[in-house]
């Protein structure tokens, strides 16, 4: 059975940081694109954060880039999300997935990805 386990969610002030962790089980996916996404209440699914099978290249969405970094360990079967100067508009759940096929063809799109995990509450308070 394929899953994507987030951790390290949780209630922190604005400012402050967070580490995210989404770790594979039941498959490898060193060859696959993973993604964060996030969904506030009441609004849509966005995307966050996406990196290549080998790390080798990044992709965030403007409102976090410079604060957020992602990262992967393939050895672990595991992705990373480390968000850095945390602001009360980050707060939501966030979403780890990997892409459907190798690679990554479209890294901002919710389409391009075929795994997901339950998701991690994060919560900034002002």
């Amino acid at each position: 059975q394929v899953q994507l386990v987030e951790s390290g969610g949780g209630l922190v002030q604005a400012g402050g940081s967070l580490r995210l962790s989404c770790a594979a089980s039941g498959r490898s996916f060193s060859s696959n694109g993973m993604g964060w996404f996030r969904q506030a209440p009441g609004k849509e699914r966005e995307f966050v954060a996406a990196v290549t099978s080998n790390g080798g290249v990044t992709y965030y969405t403007d409102s976090v880039r410079g604060r957020f970094t992602v990262s992967r360990d393939n050895n672990k079967n595991t992705v990373y999300l480390q968000m850095n100067s945390l602001k009360p508009e980050d707060t939501a759940v966030y979403y780890c997935a990997a892409t459907s096929r190798n690679g990554i063809v479209n890294a901002k799109s919710s389409y391009s990805y075929g795994y997901w995990g339950q998701g991690t509450q994060v919560t900034i308070s002002s």
